[in-house]
């Protein structure tokens, strides 16, 4: 196991789980995340949810930062990055992940010991496994913007589980609305020249279906997506 996990006390890495109602899965991800990288400092980004996330979160032994409103998962992992990164000593790596991957979180290590190796600079996990979703057309959104703005090709454009330098976050900072911010980031961390790796991971996450549900979510997703790629393209 990579040395980050064993001197995460001294503050050389910050989690940052994006969360939204995800109460029957945060407290799993989070006892994950925390044995994985022991001593690490785990926040979650808690965007208003209305089931109880916040204090399941908090039980699970995470910091949370959560606001009387919903602003979107760029927003309040914005908010959280903020508080992550002003902590004395300040993290020399950043993980980010998603709420819902439940003890899947543990399998996150080999994207901390790529960037502490040198490997890259911004390490992205591929799912191994196709669980659920649509029709393939917002992800491939994705991939185009990113590919036209900077260049990257990417087999998870949009995946939200990666490690990074803390540069990185603070670079991207204010993160894109809402689920434009993997893209935003992305983008602006290839532009300024830090290198990028993806890497497959057996992960387990909440997916969603070719249901009214799912596709309103995709919809949703797209429209952010486009908003990101607007505002890097001027």
């Amino acid at each position: 196991m990579g040395s980050l996990r064993a001197v995460g006390g001294d503050g050389a890495l910050a989690v940052i789980v994006a969360a939204r109602n995800e109460a029957d899965r945060i407290g799993e991800t989070v006892r994950a995340l925390r044995a994985t990288f022991a001593g690490a400092r785990v926040w979650v980004a808690d965007d208003a949810s209305e089931d109880g996330t916040a204090e399941a979160a908090m039980l699970a032994g995470a910091e949370v930062v959560s606001r009387g409103r919903s602003h979107g998962k760029g927003g309040n992992v914005g908010a959280a990055a903020e508080a992550a990164l002003g902590v004395v000593p300040a993290p020399a790596f950043v993980l980010l992940c998603d709420g819902d991957l439940g003890g899947s979180a543990a399998r996150l290590a080999p994207l901390v010991d790529a960037v502490e190796r040198g490997e890259c600079d911004l390490a992205v996990a591929s799912f191994s496994r196709r669980l659920g979703g649509g029709f393939g057309l917002a992800v491939g959104f994705a991939g185009w913007a990113i590919r036209r703005l900077c260049g990257a090709e990417l087999e998870a454009p949009i995946s939200g589980q990666r490690a990074m330098r803390a540069e990185i976050l603070r670079l991207a900072l204010p993160l894109a609305a809402g689920f434009g911010m993997e893209i935003g980031m992305t983008v602006d961390a290839v532009r300024a020249g830090y290198r990028l790796r993806e890497y497959e991971l057996d992960l387990e996450h909440r997916a969603t279906g070719r249901d009214l549900r799912g596709f309103l979510h995709r919809a949703g997703q797209l429209r952010d997506f486009t908003r990101a790629y607007r505002a890097r393209r001027r």
